[in-house]
């Protein structure tokens, strides 16, 4: 009789064990062992840097052309210009402003013109022509400022960022007793122009012609004309005009682009030497 008695215990005891096991293995929310050991695995300890990767960013729906120019014209910086030269979108420059007696004509082969607020680019900056036509805004040290269109070249001793303006441009800025005005200026898109005009050179016709761009209201950065089924770049001489030496496409459409990168392509034009000819098309404002 105590033998029984004493293995009745043992198997009592047995059966407490086995049933603490079933519970320890067994997790309260129901993981399996095998998958809460994994979770402990992979666990990081103490001490462990966890990196949780940035949010996926959901890219803003394209601007339709419209609204794209209008916040360009107020946002900062101003759209790229990719054909730019040294006159850049929303790079200021700086220089000194001084006075000529001016009509509108120079460097830039434009006509005289009534039109008071024109001033000629040093060299460095003129760029062989590159800034003919380009509105730039001057701005004193006081904050007076005028906007001016480049119509000639200022040679030396013109320094570089220096700006020789009509006398009554300059008057906007200050007294010209003064003689120079320091001054801060860069390039704008103004918001009211003429039409463009295309003016083949005197001498032009269907064996060899130039082609020059008036009343443009962004920088021309090339000029293309249509011959024999493609596209033939025509080279820039330092007078603003667009050189075909052998006659390629002279009397043919023609391709306009500004500094950035709009391209207008003006129909068939007769080669008329000296006559502006308006043309249906604008650059858009930036």
């Amino acid at each position: 009789m105590r033998a029984r008695a004493v293995v009745v215990p043992v198997l009592a005891l047995v059966a407490v064990v086995a049933a603490v096991v079933v519970v320890v293995a067994t997790r309260g929310d129901g993981t399996p062992p095998a998958e809460a050991a994994a979770r402990a695995e992979a666990a990081p300890g103490i001490g462990t840097s966890v990196t949780t990767p940035p949010p996926v960013s959901t890219p803003s729906p394209t601007p339709s052309p419209s609204s794209a120019s209008a916040a360009s014209s107020s946002a900062a910086p101003p759209a790229a210009a990719p054909l730019a030269g040294r006159i850049k979108p929303g790079v200021s420059h700086s220089g000194v402003a001084t006075f000529y007696d001016s009509d509108g004509s120079g460097a830039c082969g434009y006509d005289a013109s009534p039109d008071p607020l024109t001033a000629a680019m040093n060299e460095a900056d003129f760029e062989g022509s590159q800034a003919c036509g380009a509105y730039v805004q001057v701005q004193a040290a006081g904050g007076a400022s005028v906007t001016v269109r480049i119509t000639n070249l200022c040679p030396a001793p013109c320094r570089v960022g220096q700006l020789d303006l009509d006398p009554r441009a300059f008057d906007r800025l200050g007294a010209r007793d003064r003689g120079e005005i320091p001054v801060t200026w860069k390039l704008v898109s103004p918001p009211s122009v003429p039409p463009i005009a295309l003016r083949h050179k005197d001498g032009s016709s269907q064996y060899w012609c130039g082609i020059q761009v008036i009343g443009h209201r962004n920088p021309v950065a090339r000029l293309e004309v249509r011959a024999g089924g493609s596209w033939k770049r025509l080279p820039r001489t330092d007078y603003n005009y667009f050189l075909s030496e052998n006659g390629a496409g002279c009397g043919g459409a023609v391709a306009i682009t500004d500094v950035y990168g709009e391209r207008l392509v003006v129909d068939p034009l007769p080669v008329k030497p000296g006559v502006s000819q308006p043309v249906p098309s604008q650059f858009a404002r930036h």
